[in-house]
């Protein structure tokens, strides 16, 4: 392996936690799981967005920093990967999406101090899927709270991401699930696995699975 730190990332319902399972158990890998599920203002927001967006960006931004923080300062004998389902800056992404302006100006100044703090991934593997294939994925992990997210949300989430990635050169590697099964296909997963036996350079790299 010749990352130490790789990052999943992906658009709701790409599938990230399910790949960073599969990584985690492979390489014999330090697991860090976002504890999304902590966040009391989650299902408010899906209810009412405007009214709970703000809160949610900031609950979401302070546990992952504390979670990272805190894991990834502290030495593992026993591992040399460490396998992570986000990225901090999604919380910049999402609140871009979610909040409205001066709210997302306040939130950016709030993240820029706290970022830098914050040991960046080795490799990002950006889970690319067709927002049909994100909706079924959502219905089919049945989070009742997710149901009702539209189309158009997922759609602008996806924007917001790829244009992100594109801007700052970050070394990812993107790869394109509108088929694929990592769990039920070797070769899915062989492809991935030799894909990250590479070194990359910053920036853009592709897979296409077979």
């Amino acid at each position: 392996m010749k990352y130490n730190f790789i990052t999943i990332e992906g658009n709701i319902g790409a599938g990230k936690t399910t790949l960073a399972h599969i990584l985690s158990k492979h390489f014999n890998a330090r697991l860090i799981l976002e504890e999304f599920a902590d966040n009391p203002f989650l299902p408010k927001f899906y209810e009412n967005k405007q009214q709970y967006a703000f809160p949610l960006e900031l609950f979401f931004m302070a546990e992952r920093y504390k979670q990272l923080k805190e894991l990834l300062q502290t030495k593992d004998m026993f591992h040399n990967l460490t396998v992570s389902d986000y990225l901090f800056t999604k919380c910049l992404l999402f609140a871009k999406v979610n909040l409205a302006d001066e709210e997302f100006l306040l939130y950016q100044k709030l993240f820029d101090i706290i970022n830098p703090q914050l040991a960046k991934p080795d490799l990002v593997i950006y889970l690319h899927a067709p927002i049909t294939k994100l909706k079924e994925n959502i219905r089919k992990r049945n989070r009742s709270y997710e149901q009702s997210i539209e189309s158009d949300y997922l759609f602008a989430l996806q924007e917001t991401y790829t244009q992100y990635i594109k801007q700052h050169n970050i070394k990812t590697l993107f790869v394109d699930t509108s088929n694929a099964d990592f769990i039920g296909n070797e070769k899915h997963l062989k492809a991935l696995l030799d894909a990250l036996d590479k070194e990359y350079e910053n920036g853009q790299n592709y897979l296409m699975l077979p």
